[in-house]
Formats: structure tokens, sequence, C-alpha cells
């Protein structure tokens, strides 16, 4: 498990599509695929790396009502439409912890983050922001991801 890092995160614009229903049945490909067409069409120039925020904890929520959002970061300032919603994220101080492994993986790398940012006098103030790093690999079997966790914090 890497360790916890605090940072700053830039203000930016961050292009989705709001999912509702399990996290693990979100359908990644589809939603990039669409979002990056729409960049295109929109004549915006995306970041590279792929986002999901995550308003829910999946222990405490039903798994179909968990809500989140998947999409990209981009340069400009275009309109939302039905299916392409558009927000700006505000500046904010992140405890980050990088994520190498399973989806199954996932639990501990929240738990060690958790962990971190309540033995350390912080709490959480936002919804957790997972950034995909590079793209997943199928190694012996199972596919591993590459990602960065954020949790937006502030001093207790």
């Amino acid at each position: 498990m890497t360790k916890v890092k605090l940072k700053t995160r830039k203000t930016s614009t961050f292009v989705y599509i709001e999912h509702k229903g399990a996290y693990r049945e979100i359908p990644y490909e589809n939603y990039m695929e669409k979002v990056f067409s729409w960049s295109k069409e929109k004549k915006v120039r995306p970041g590279f790396k792929p986002m999901a925020i995550f308003y829910d904890d999946p222990e405490k929520i039903a798994p179909e009502n968990c809500k989140s959002e998947i999409g990209i970061t981009i340069k400009g300032k275009p309109q939302s439409d039905e299916n392409i919603k558009v927000k700006e994220i505000p500046i904010t101080e992140v405890a980050t912890i990088k994520h190498k492994g399973s989806a199954e993986d996932y639990p501990a790398t929240y738990k060690a983050l958790d962990d971190w940012i309540l033995k350390n006098g912080y709490e959480v103030t936002g919804p957790f922001i997972e950034i995909y790093t590079k793209k997943p690999k199928n190694i012996g079997g199972k596919t591993i991801l590459f990602s960065e966790i954020q949790a937006p914090i502030k001093k207790k």
C-alpha cells in the first residue's frame, strides 16, 4: 500500500455522465467514448486522465442507489446537454492515495485513506474522486486497475 499525501487540487472543468447504480457495473468504456466524442464535437481539449466522482458509500447505501459521475476534465467552457453535464470542480485540499490492484482491493485502499484522515485530525468534506492514471492491465487472469483516490479534507 502506498502512503497518503496531501495536495491542493486545482480548479477544473469536468464533463461527465451521471450514473446511478452499483459502482462495479459502471460501463466506463462506453461513458469514456461518449465524453471524448462530445468534447471533440464541442471543440474543447480533453484532459488525458479519466475520472469518477463517487457520492455514496456502497457499504452504507444500497448499490442500486449509489450515485457517481464518470468523465474527464477539459479546457474550455461548453454548455451541458441532455446527456453530458459540465461543472466546475473548485480548488480544494485533498488527501490522496494510489491504488494498484483489482476492484476487489479497493475497500482496503479506501480504508487506509480513511484511517489516515482520522488519525491525522482531518475530516472528509466532499465526495471521493478516482483519477485513472493508466489503462487497466490483465495480469495473471485478473484485471489490475491504476488510480489515485482523492478525498477532499479539512482540519477538524
